[in-house]
């Protein structure tokens, strides 16, 4: 009977780690203002994105290495919701803390950009990965389309640390 328990509570475990909270133009505005006081990066990336994979372990180790300091970095995967699975699997895999997103939108390409556009009118294409800097109020200060050097997204962090 012990067995048969414990082997529940990990299955439990097992699925829970495949589900990411989703976000859409609605919420975005609250998960950030979630983070106020903190410096935030909100990445948006996909599994399919190579530059987005590439970076990843480099984020996460910047996430560490500044959090003391007050930053927050926010993941939200742009992957359809039958890749869910597999986008949990690759943060998991890169030691990805905290609560993780998956964009939720209608399956319209209309509805989409409206969401790109609410988060930085100069998004309007949807490019990954599409990162964006807010400062402790929760005012986005800065954005970073496509591949971005860590070096460079450090300087823009610590300046508001």
């Amino acid at each position: 009977m012990k067995l048969l328990a414990s082997l529940v509570v990990m299955a439990v475990a097992l699925t829970a780690q495949g589900k990411l909270t989703p976000v859409d133009q609605a919420s975005y505005p609250k998960v950030i203002a979630a983070h106020h006081g903190k410096v935030v990066l909100a990445n948006f990336w996909a599994t399919w994105c190579v530059p987005c994979r590439k970076e990843m372990p480099q984020l996460v180790q910047l996430s560490h290495k500044l959090a003391a300091r007050g930053f927050d970095l926010v993941m939200i995967s742009a992957d359809e919701a039958e890749q869910q699975g597999a986008a949990a699997k690759l943060l998991q895999d890169n030691r990805v803390e905290g609560t993780n997103y998956l964009l939720k939108t209608a399956d319209n390409d209309a509805d989409k950009d409206k969401f790109y556009r609410a988060v930085d009118a100069k998004w309007s294409s949807g490019e990954l990965p599409a990162l964006f800097l807010y400062d402790r109020s929760g005012k986005r200060v800065r954005s970073f389309f496509g591949e971005t050097s860590i070096a460079d997204l450090e300087a823009a962090i610590t300046k508001l640390l």
